[in-house]
């Protein structure tokens, strides 16, 4: 997913900057928001996983705490490593999602400087 994203924005940025009529723009503009949908879902659907490892990890601790032993220790050890990184690439999600709409608001300001031209 880092990848497929990392490719997305600067293939969208590209194509932004190519854009030489406001219809083009429109095309943009359309498959950006699509984009922006699709990886909302995505970041709320790591959001809620990275929440249940978190409970997870919280109840395996009190475990850790009330019966300490080496089988418990070991699967705080393996819960904390997957939160860490769902933490880490729920983090990209986020920055990432956040860089798309300031992608979108280019995308409006471009439009508009078409329409504006054209008038």
């Amino acid at each position: 997913m880092t990848e497929y994203l990392t490719n997305y924005m600067k293939y969208i940025e590209d194509k932004l900057e190519k854009c030489s009529t406001s219809s083009e723009v429109d095309e943009v503009l359309a498959e950006h928001l699509d984009k922006i949908k699709f990886m909302q879902h995505e970041r709320i659907v790591h959001f809620l996983v990275t929440m249940l490892f978190s409970i997870v990890l919280t109840v395996f601790i009190a475990v850790l705490i009330f019966t300490p032993n080496i089988p418990s220790l070991l699967l705080v050890t393996i819960i904390l490593v997957l939160l860490i990184f769902y933490i880490k690439h729920y983090y990209f999600l986020e920055n990432t999602v956040q860089k798309m709409y300031k992608v979108y608001d280019s995308i409006l300001e471009k439009q508009r400087k078409f329409r504006t031209d054209s008038e």
